[in-house]
């Protein structure tokens, strides 16, 4: 295999590792996905090959992201992240700067499946459900804003949405609003805390996103 898939913690039940940006979090005919690259690491190893996604990250975000190695975990898994017993922590650099340091955001989000969009709206109706995050601001420069963002619903399109509705896109989403020469949508899995839902043990894994632009320019962050 070409590229080996970077493991951050695994055991016989489960594996943390970090997905690539551009790489694809569900298994799919029409790119490299990390199911399929983990897959093929462990048969190259003579282990079994079972791998199923059970949270996803959009093309554009990278960073730590957790996989079932077993069919009867795979469900546990998705009901703590459904049942937000998982806690999902991200990195994202931000055009402007939030007009409080921190707080929490919650929206009404509606997913136009049509034009593969979503939108902040004001009233609930029919594919409406509420989405929220806190955040807190810990770096920033003359423009752009570094916040550490908790995910308390859904999936990381909702961050993209919500600050953009605000005025704050993320550097480099061309969907939301916001280009950047030579850089992708800048937002990172950055931590997953819960507990093993075989062991009942803590996992904890952080994982800082690579030095590159724009991270770079907040490098003195902890």
């Amino acid at each position: 295999m070409a590229e080996e898939p970077r493991i951050l913690y695994e055991d016989p039940y489960l594996v943390v590792c970090v997905k690539p940006v551009g790489v694809l979090s569900e298994d799919s005919e029409s790119g490299r996905s990390l199911p399929r690259m983990l897959a093929e690491h462990y048969r190259q190893a003579g282990k079994p090959d079972y791998i199923a996604t059970v949270h996803r990250l959009d093309r554009i975000v990278g960073g730590v992201m957790v996989l079932s190695r077993r069919r009867e975990v795979t469900g546990r898994l998705t009901t703590a992240i459904a049942a937000h017993e998982i806690t999902k922590e991200y990195l994202a650099v931000l055009r402007g700067h939030p007009r409080e340091p921190a707080a929490t955001l919650t929206d009404l989000l509606f997913r136009d499946a049509s034009h593969n969009k979503s939108y902040v709206v004001k009233r609930m109706r029919k594919g409406v459900r509420e989405a929220r995050l806190s955040y807190e601001e810990v770096g920033r420069t003359e423009e752009l804003s570094l916040v550490r963002v908790q995910l308390y619903t859904g999936r990381t399109h909702q961050i993209r949405v919500q600050f953009a509705s605000r005025g704050l896109p993320l550097l480099g989403d061309i969907r939301y609003g916001s280009k950047a020469p030579g850089c992708t949508a800048a937002l990172w899995s950055y931590h997953l805390g819960f507990r093993h839902p075989v062991t009942g043990k803590p996992v904890d894994v952080t994982c800082p996103p690579p030095q590159v632009y724009p991270w770079d320019l907040f490098s003195g962050v902890k």
